[in-house]
């Protein structure tokens, strides 16, 4: 299994003299090709953080990153924007969503972003709708879907221009169990049947149970790695 992230003496810190806040603190990490990865720990460990720093969404104060043989830490703002286009997919708590725009034409964003030709797109946010359950609901508006429907709609679009990677923060936040449990089974069978590689912060055990890798955080510190008992 090859490398997708690399990490290596991540920190970073928040404020100045007495009132520097150690969000993340030398943090070193691999993750592989297929594997879904787990980070959990309290709020307030350095989930989002870390995260954020991985995705090229933050700076670190020391440290650096590569993903899928980029150096993210070495990287400008030109290069970042195409790197998150291109290779890292988004799935957020809050979802994310625009709330004018259909569930096709939410997926579609980003490949209208990247300049995809428009047969091209549409064919693609069909197969990606299909893929998570939601062929049947390309028209509908977020407001007309339910928290599930919701997040799955963004997986959707995270995938939509087949990044290596895919973010997720607290994917499950604001789903009741059943339908979290439903989520966090087509993310593993995604990544799984895709090659792609995951690094999801949660709570939720059940996406514990499910990653192939679980990774502890306590006050910025990675203090376990372990792999996760098949279920």
């Amino acid at each position: 299994m090859s490398d997708l992230i690399r990490v290596e003496g991540l920190s970073r810190d928040y404020g100045s003299g007495d009132r520097v806040v150690h969000a993340v603190r030398d943090v070193s990490l691999r993750a592989g090709r297929g594997e879904l990865v787990a980070v959990r720990g309290r709020s307030g460990a350095g989930k989002t953080t870390l995260l954020n720093l991985v995705g090229g969404l933050d700076r670190p104060t020391s440290g650096r990153v590569w993903v899928a043989g980029h150096e993210v830490t070495a990287a400008g703002e030109g290069d970042l924007l195409r790197l998150r286009r291109d290779t890292i997919g988004f799935v957020f708590q809050s979802f994310g969503l625009i709330p004018i725009l259909s569930a096709a034409e939410n997926v579609g964003v980003p490949m209208r972003l990247a300049k995809v030709p428009a047969g091209q797109r549409e064919e693609r946010v069909s197969v990606l709708l299909e893929m998570v359950g939601l062929g049947a609901h390309a028209a509908q508006r977020p407001y007309e879907m339910s928290g599930g429907q919701q997040q799955r709609v963004a997986i959707a679009r995270a995938l939509a221009n087949d990044p290596a990677l895919l973010i997720a923060d607290e994917p499950t936040g604001q789903l009741d169990s059943e339908t979290g449990r439903a989520v966090m089974d087509l993310l593993r069978a995604l990544v799984h049947a895709r090659g792609m590689t995951a690094l999801v912060a949660t709570h939720d055990p059940t996406l514990v149970e499910l990653a192939d890798r679980v990774l502890v955080l306590r006050d910025g510190r990675l203090v376990e790695s372990t792999e996760a008992v098949p279920v």
